[in-house]
């Protein structure tokens, strides 16, 4: 298979679709260039559904090795040893795929520490969330120094202190001990050991999460015309609305609305901002599947407390996280609630009255 760019914009003809069709059929070449093509393929116009019928590539596979491929060409740029490229065509998508949300280098420093310690994917998880989380911090105890293997021991130190349960302080010590870089922090991890009394840390917050379930809490969005008395011409001047699901959005002339249910954590809000992002991108992982969820944020209240998130601007991107210490960093505002769209088996059933056999 040809090695395809994953920049393309251009338009592709159909024969060469159908070839690259052809070649994701039968699996050709490794899973990178099935990522690659998957995005060559979508950016000419071809739907997910399309791909998945012409390919047998579902379109959660399809999203996944087109990660996973940026993720490797992060590698590539980063000029990683070969064997370690070699390695994670292995396949190890699912491995590279957890470390979508860090940025260049943080992925370079994750797939390196994944490739030492050999991880699944359960492990490379760990070690994004840490990497994200401690990548925050001011700076860590002595003990640990600025690699990613001291991070991932850290916080097994740390959760380990404060662990009463003896098995899961031992799974957390062995764990710190797996990924100790430093001599140093290996003998910090050590001292657990032998030192059995338990230090109480803050523990994070629930996220203050909801799910719309009723159809009263999905309100129709309507144009307003005027006020009387109004004529015909007018009305028909009214152009039609667009809804965008799953949260009912519209597009105004003077920027876009959404609505919300009038819940009390809504209304105590002063200065309400709303944006959407996908559910695993949340400080704290939800069950169920990947979902585009509404964050909802009160820009007045910018006071840190140790009882709530808040979203902070970090390398010129939003971020929601929540601090055990007031942080360095600038507080655009305290989130109100993070909104999960109702599950509507069949809109359809909405709008039609119930019909029963004679």
């Amino acid at each position: 298979m040809n090695n395809v760019p994953q920049d393309s914009q251009t338009k592709i003809s159909e024969a060469e679709a159908q070839e690259l069709m052809r070649s994701l059929l039968h699996k050709e070449g490794t899973w990178v260039e099935w990522g690659q093509v998957c995005q060559k393929l979508q950016k000419s116009g071809y739907s997910t559904q399309r791909i998945f019928e012409d390919t047998g590539f579902q379109n959660s596979q399809q999203n996944l090795v087109i990660v996973a491929a940026q993720v490797f060409d992060n590698l590539v740029q980063g000029n990683v040893d070969p064997e370690i490229l070699t390695y994670y065509k292995g396949p190890r998508s699912d491995v590279l795929y957890e470390f979508r949300v860090l940025n260049q280098k943080q992925r370079v420093d994750a797939s390196l520490l994944a490739y030492d310690k050999r991880l699944d994917i359960d492990g490379a998880h760990l070690v994004a969330k840490t990497i994200k989380d401690v990548s925050l911090m001011s700076q860590l105890p002595e003990a640990f120094t600025n690699h990613p293997g001291d991070w991932v021991a850290y916080i097994s130190w740390k959760r380990a202190k404060s662990q009463k349960d003896l098995q899961q302080r031992s799974r957390l010590i062995a764990q710190g001990l797996k990924f100790a870089h430093s001599a140093t922090a290996r003998e910090a991890i050590e001292q657990l050991l032998s030192d059995f009394s338990v230090v109480k840390t803050a523990t994070e917050p629930l996220l203050p999460l909801y799910r719309l379930e009723l159809e009263e809490e999905l309100p129709r969005i309507v144009p307003l015309a005027g006020s009387y008395p109004i004529s015909s011409q007018e009305i028909a001047a009214v152009g039609k609305v667009e809804i965008q699901q799953p949260f009912s959005s519209i597009q105004a002339t003077h920027g876009t609305y959404l609505p919300v249910p009038g819940w009390q954590t809504v209304l105590k809000a002063d200065d309400p901002v709303s944006y959407l992002c996908k559910s695993d991108r949340l400080p704290k992982s939800l069950s169920g599947k990947v979902e585009e969820v509404l964050v909802v944020l009160d820009r007045a209240n910018k006071n840190w407390d140790i009882n709530s998130y808040f979203i902070v601007e970090i390398e010129d991107k939003l971020e929601l996280r929540w601090f055990e210490t007031e942080p360095d960093l600038t507080i655009v505002g305290q989130l109100v609630l993070v909104l999960r769209p109702k599950k509507i088996l069949d809109e359809g059933n909405i709008t039609q009255p119930w019909q029963m056999d004679d």
